[in-house]
């Protein structure tokens, strides 16, 4: 009896340590980033707070030990390290790429976004009531939420007034509907239901543009400039917006809803799209935040900060930057965690705001402030991207080199 508690005892045991090995390893591994910068000249620091030593790759010793030289034409130097646990157990490589020393203006001014969606997005559908007064469903289960129209009976729609023009005139005739699913081109065949007022319809909700209020992060020399941390997306289906093409312009701050456990808030803005406030154009929307080009640098707002790469910043103090209040101000902040993973891009720096100001004034973090700079010790280090609906004195933010394609 006594041999078998020894021997479930140890079985226990060792499965205890299996799971605590587990455990340690994907903490180290999430701990540890997939790659840096360093910018030429600096000092080198390891430090990812676990218990890692880093041994250099045998087939990086060349770059390695001419790293002080400057970039040449032929591109971006770059080394890997291995991390091991212990000094013993290979956890993770990490590649080690030498950048030169590099300054971004700071914004955190209101702008106004607004992008038109390449094809017409898709909402949903519902039911149309015929001519007898019969409810019928002709998109429900063959067009769905996300889905881009592009096309009917082969003739390209751009604006939800043509889809519905081209509709109407086809009649009760079966219509081809082209679309763009998950990125992929299928067609649907749908017959319109000549609805109360005479009008052919399919009973899909429709959208060709969105427009909404964020913060500017960034504008470099060149006129590029990057904004919001996270993608444009649909409030109504969460879709990531696919943009033809989009701007970006100057917005006032008129109201400021608080954030509640619960609820976040929100800023209230007022966008004038008149071509005298149409600070640029927006080229890309990612998953890290819109980027384009400022064409009007002399209406935008900001200070120069040099560039602090992920493994440089610590936590505790930092500022967020904004005009939240109608002033550009800096604003405390405490940054209680990073995650180098990876795993989800745009929240590798978790902070609390201590701000007695900002606080009184929007709660914490609230809608519209995505994209405001983290600024720590006299460097731009990041961007605000979410808020925690629990905590709005909770927040998340992005690395500063993921929103400049680093």
């Amino acid at each position: 009896m006594k041999n078998r508690c020894y021997h479930w005892i140890r079985k226990i045991t060792g499965l205890g340590f299996f799971l605590v090995a587990v455990f340690a390893a994907k903490t180290f591994y999430q701990s540890i980033p997939d790659e840096m910068y360093v910018t030429y000249g600096d000092e080198i620091r390891y430090d990812f707070h676990v218990p890692v030593s880093v041994v250099l790759k045998d087939e990086s010793t060349e770059v390695f030990e001419n790293m002080a030289k400057p970039v040449t034409e032929t591109g971006q130097a770059s080394y890997t390290v291995s991390c091991r646990l212990f000094g013993i157990f290979p956890v993770k490589d990490v590649e080690v790429m030498l950048v030169d020393r590099r300054t971004v203006m700071a914004s955190g001014m209101p702008i106004g976004i607004y992008v038109k969606t390449d094809g017409i997005l898709v909402l949903g559908t519902t039911a149309i009531e015929d001519a007898n007064g019969r409810e019928r469903h002709p998109a429900q289960n063959l067009v769905k939420s996300g889905d881009y129209i592009v096309s009917v009976n082969g003739e390209p729609v751009y604006e939800k007034e043509e889809l519905i023009e081209k509709i109407d005139a086809y009649g009760e005739d079966r219509e081809i509907i082209g679309l763009r699913r998950n990125g992929e081109y299928i067609e649907v065949s749908l017959t319109p239901v000549s609805g109360a007022e005479g009008r052919h319809l399919l009973g899909i909700w429709v959208r060709d543009d969105l427009a909404g209020v964020g913060t500017l992060t960034y504008c470099q020399d060149d006129g590029g400039f990057g904004a919001l941390g996270h993608a444009v997306s649909d409030g109504d289906t969460g879709t990531q917006m696919t943009m033809s093409e989009g701007w970006v312009y100057l917005a006032d701050i008129i109201g400021i809803k608080k954030g509640e456990k619960g609820k976040p808030g929100e800023i209230s803005g007022m966008i004038d799209y008149s071509s005298d406030c149409c600070l640029g154009t927006i080229t890309e929307n990612t998953q890290l935040g819109i980027r384009g080009e400022i064409t009007n640098q002399a209406k935008t707002a900001g200070e120069s900060y040099e560039v602090c790469y992920k493994q440089d910043i610590r936590l505790g103090t930092a500022y967020i930057i904004s005009q939240v209040s109608g002033e550009r101000e800096l604003y405390e902040i405490s940054i209680e965690s990073l995650d180098y993973s990876g795993e989800v891009e745009n929240k590798g720096i978790l902070f609390r705001v201590t701000d007695p100001k900002l606080l009184e004034l929007t709660g914490g973090i609230v809608q519209g402030m995505s994209g405001s700079p983290i600024i720590q010790d006299g460097k731009i280090i990041g961007a605000v991207t979410h808020v925690f609906v629990s905590d709005a004195s909770m927040g998340y933010g992005i690395f500063i080199e993921k929103m400049l394609g680093q």
